[in-house]
C-alpha cells in the first residue's frame, strides 16, 4: 500500500531533441518539406502536453548550429516555416499563459527573424504557467564559447571563475538543468544539445520519429523519469525541485 501511495516524481525540466522529420517523410514517399511541416505542428503542441502534467519547463532543439550544412533550399524552408509559425506559438503561449524563450545565436538568423523572436519573448515574459525554451541556431559548444568570450570581454579574473559564475553567461542562466532529455527517431546521442546543462540529465531514446510524437508519448516520458533512480554523483536521491 505504501508503494501505491508514493508520490509520483515529475521532471521539472524536460529537454527534447526533435529528430526524424526527413526519415518520416521518406518512408511515406513524401517530400522532405512535408516531414518538417508535420514536425513543426508537433512543436506547437508539445509544451502543453507536458505543462498540463506538472512539468514546468520544456526545452526543444529546433535548429542547431550544424543544421546550416544542409541543402540551402531545406534551410530556407525551415527558416520560413519558423518565421511563419511564430504567430501560432505566441497565440498558444498567450492562451496557456506560458513564457516563450529562444536560446542560441539569434543575431545570425535571417531577415527579421531575430526581431520577431525577441517580440515573442517580450510579449510572454510575464507569464508564469510554464516556460517553453526553443533552442534555435543553438549549439552546446557555441554556448560555452560565447560565455567565455563574454567573460574575457568583462575582464573577469581567474579567481572569479567558478561553475556558478560561468552559468551566468549562458543564454538562459536562470533555467535549471534538464532532469531528462528525450531524443526521438532511435538515434542515441545528444548532438551538442545543452552540453553543460545535461551533465546529470537522464537520457531517454525513443524509436518513433518526431512527427509521430503524441500526447501519450509525453506521458511515457514522465513515467520513464518516475522509474529512474537519480544519484547525481552520490547516493540515490529523490527528484528535488
Amino acid at each position: 500500500m505504501e508503494k501505491e501511495t508514493k508520490e509520483k516524481k515529475i521532471p521539472n525540466h524536460v529537454g527534447i531533441i526533435i529528430d526524424g522529420n526527413r526519415r518520416w517523410a521518406k518512408e511515406r514517399n513524401l517530400p522532405t518539406f512535408e516531414g518538417h511541416n508535420k514536425g513543426f505542428r508537433k512543436l506547437k503542441q508539445v509544451s502543453s502536453w507536458f505543462f498540463s502534467r506538472g512539468v514546468k519547463i520544456v526545452s526543444v532543439y529546433a535548429f542547431s548550429t550544424e543544421n546550416w550544412q544542409r541543402a540551402p533550399e531545406e534551410v530556407n524552408f525551415l527558416m520560413k516555416l519558423i518565421r511563419q509559425g511564430l504567430d501560432d506559438i505566441l497565440e498558444v503561449a498567450k492562451d496557456k499563459k506560458t513564457q516563450v524563450l529562444f536560446s542560441g545565436r539569434l543575431a545570425e538568423l535571417p531577415g527579421d527573424l531575430p526581431e520577431a523572436c525577441q517580440e515573442v519573448m517580450n510579449q510572454t515574459k510575464h507569464f508564469k504557467d510554464g516556460i517553453f525554451n526553443i533552442c534555435l541556431n543553438y549549439g552546446g559548444r557555441s554556448e560555452i564559447i560565447d560565455a567565455i568570450r563574454k567573460i574575457v570581454s568583462n575582464n573577469v579574473t581567474v579567481e572569479q571563475i567558478h561553475e556558478g559564475m560561468l552559468k551566468k553567461y549562458f543564454y538562459q542562466p536562470d533555467l535549471p538543468d534538464p532532469d531528462i532529455i528525450v531524443r526521438t527517431s532511435g538515434e542515441q546521442r545528444t548532438s551538442n544539445f545543452l552540453l553543460w546543462q545535461a551533465a546529470y540529465s537522464e537520457l531517454f531514446f525513443m524509436k518513433k520519429y518526431w512527427p509521430d510524437f503524441e500526447e501519450l508519448d509525453a506521458v511515457a516520458v514522465i513515467n520513464e523519469y518516475n522509474q529512474r533512480e537519480r544519484r547525481l554523483g552520490g547516493d540515490a536521491v529523490e527528484n528535488k525541485k
